[in-house]
């Protein structure tokens, strides 16, 4: 990693900020102090999720933060106020965790590989939105906890993501202490892919997606689907489904142009087709 300069990437303002370079989106999520997930900040992710579905000049998208703090969850001081309300908050909360499980799946769903930048404190719904991604990056500095046994309100829908990567033990662990976990034990999870130092996180997570940027976009969406489809699966299942699959990709001029550069030992150029 020689070539890499250590530079903090800018602050910007807003609930969500939206930055393209050459193919990788970044998504910042800049609701401080804590980033929390209220309704409105989880509107404006999915909308710059699904903003980035149909537009061909992204190929990556980066799930970064402005702070200290990753992603403190749900907004609890948002939730707590609507218990005013004559059904003492159920239809808000009801909106409220059927928001935040649509967001989880439009990132596992999308065709677009998603990519966790963590710097700071993750926890509860901010967990999940780690977990939910493709990849996730951490700096050492960065933290993981699912708390809520902690305040009487176990985190059940985080649980959804956190047991989909880690072990059953590992995630039990977590749901049942509610304690703060490292960096590096959440790697050693497999919570996240790797642990960095905070002033190279952005120029690492950078170069990840522009090294997956360079291949077929074609070829990525399709690997992505495939795999989240195959783990739902039972193992017949699975190999029929991913060999259908492969017959298909076979099929595509991206498979037929990457062999035949391969076996020309030449550089891919690729049609999306």
């Amino acid at each position: 990693m020689a070539e890499i300069v250590a530079i903090k990437p800018a602050v910007a303002e807003g609930p969500v900020v939206a930055r393209l370079d050459k193919g990788v989106l970044r998504l910042t999520l800049a609701n401080p102090p804590a980033n929390a997930l209220s309704l409105s900040v989880m509107a404006a992710l999915t909308a710059e999720l699904d903003r980035a579905k149909v537009d061909k000049s992204v190929r990556v998208i980066v799930l970064a933060a402005a702070g200290k703090v990753f992603c403190a969850g749900h907004d609890l001081k948002e939730m707590t106020a609507r218990r005013a309300d004559a059904d003492k908050g159920k239809a808000f909360f009801e909106t409220t965790f059927s928001a935040c499980a649509a967001l989880m799946q439009v990132i596992v769903r999308h065709p677009k590989p998603v990519i966790a930048e963590v710097d700071g404190l993750a926890t509860a719904a901010g967990l999940q939105l780690v977990a939910s991604c493709d990849l996730a990056i951490a700096s050492h500095e960065a933290t993981f906890c699912t708390p809520g046994v902690n305040i009487g309100l176990f985190c059940s829908t985080p649980m959804v993501a956190l047991s989909r990567n880690v072990s059953r033990k590992h995630a039990m662990e977590m749901l049942l202490t509610g304690e703060t976990i490292d960096a590096a034990t959440a790697k050693e999870f497999g919570l996240v892919n790797r642990v960095v130092p905070r002033e190279y996180l952005n120029q690492i997570v950078t170069k990840y997606a522009q090294t997956i940027a360079s291949k077929s976009s074609l070829v990525v969406k399709t690997g992505k689907e495939a795999f989240y489809a195959q783990a739902e699966m039972g193992l017949a299942d699975a190999y029929a489904h991913t060999g259908r699959v492969m017959v298909e990709n076979m099929l595509a001029r991206d498979a037929e142009e990457g062999i035949g550069a391969f076996i020309g030992k030449r550089k891919p150029e690729w049609t999306e087709e």
